[in-house]
């Protein structure tokens, strides 16, 4: 015997609130996903149908209507912050150091190392402190070339 599963009837608010996302076209592709998911769940679309229709799996179809059901409205639309460690070196920081990476090589040096980036952007007070690898991932993010 098959499950009947829970309609899902948004408010007055909530559809007014799905329109203005859809005009103004503000957040991101998920957020814009999630509200048509919505959309189409409140006309009481089968969601093997609205996977079809979205290019989505059914899995997130299911995934934002268990999200609604349990936690709301804005629940379904938005992500759940996410664990881990927080970044600690900013945008600012980053770029002190990419620039400091295209100034000249030290005197006695014929061009800069990841180690001599490192110890001088200490130096400088850019950072409290940071690895040669790190600036090796900085300088990779933003294709800058040090010879």
């Amino acid at each position: 015997m098959a499950r009947k599963s829970e309609r899902i009837q948004l408010t007055a608010a909530e559809r007014r609130s799905l329109k203005t996302r859809f005009r103004s076209g503000n957040g991101s592709n998920r957020q814009q996903t999630r509200a048509r998911i919505l959309d189409l769940l409140d006309r009481n679309l089968p969601p093997p149908q609205i996977a079809e229709t979205l290019s989505c799996a059914i899995g997130t179809v299911y995934n934002v209507k268990n999200r609604y059901l349990a936690d709301g409205f804005e629940a379904a639309l938005t992500d759940k912050p996410r664990s881990g460690r927080p970044a600690v070196i900013d945008g600012r920081q980053r770029a002190k150091i990419t620039a400091l990476a295209c100034s000249p090589a030290p005197t006695g040096h014929a061009r800069w190392t990841l180690r001599l980036l490192a110890d001088r952007a200490v130096q400088l007070g850019f950072v409290s402190g940071i690895s040669h690898n790190a600036v090796k991932e900085i300088l990779k993010k933003t294709d800058s070339n040090r010879t």
